[in-house]
């Protein structure tokens, strides 16, 4: 039995997504034991940014926040879709509200910035993004893995043991 039993996870999914960002924590999480659902704008086959396959066994229109227990958003070109979806922000806003964990790592800092939840919060990013974190109101910090009550972040594909890390924490 590990450590996440019971627990329920899900992630965000969209076209050109990080491969690594996305498969190491669904990785990571299902060997913990805990039951990760990844979600698409419908369902179906998604392609990495390196044309690795996911698929999603959900809509967003199909996702009840209340049914998770953390979310977890990879980054890549992906990011860029997702924030433009008002489920996927609708979900974002909810899961935030519920002081659920919310993990997002390196371009995924956009939906949470377009979501409008990081104003006032610590949290980072890929460097590029760094101006549109403070611009919404965060305060960046250049490090692995920046923890700020619930939410999660990352810079890169090398930060993903610590991000990782800290996801499994926050849901024990």
């Amino acid at each position: 039995m590990g450590k996440l039993e019971g627990r329920k996870v899900l992630i965000l999914v969209e076209d050109l997504y990080q491969d690594l960002e996305l498969w190491y924590p669904k990785l990571r999480l299902t060997e913990e034991g805990a039951e990760v659902t990844i979600a698409g704008p419908r369902k179906g086959e998604y392609k990495g940014k390196n044309g690795y396959p996911v698929f999603a066994e959900i809509s967003f229109d199909q996702v009840n926040p209340n049914h998770y227990d953390a979310l977890v958003v990879p980054g890549g070109y992906a990011p860029d879709k997702l924030r433009r979806s008002k489920k996927v922000l609708d979900i974002v806003r909810e899961m935030n509200s519920q002081h659920k964990p919310v993990a997002f790592i390196c371009h995924a800092g956009w939906v949470l910035i377009s979501a409008d939840i990081l104003r006032g919060k610590k949290a980072t990013c890929f460097h590029a993004i760094k101006d549109d974190l403070i611009n919404a109101g965060a305060e960046y910090i250049d490090a692995a893995v920046v923890v700020d009550g619930n939410l999660i972040s990352s810079r890169m594909p090398e930060d993903l043991p610590e991000f990782c890390k800290a996801i499994i924490a926050k849901l024990k």
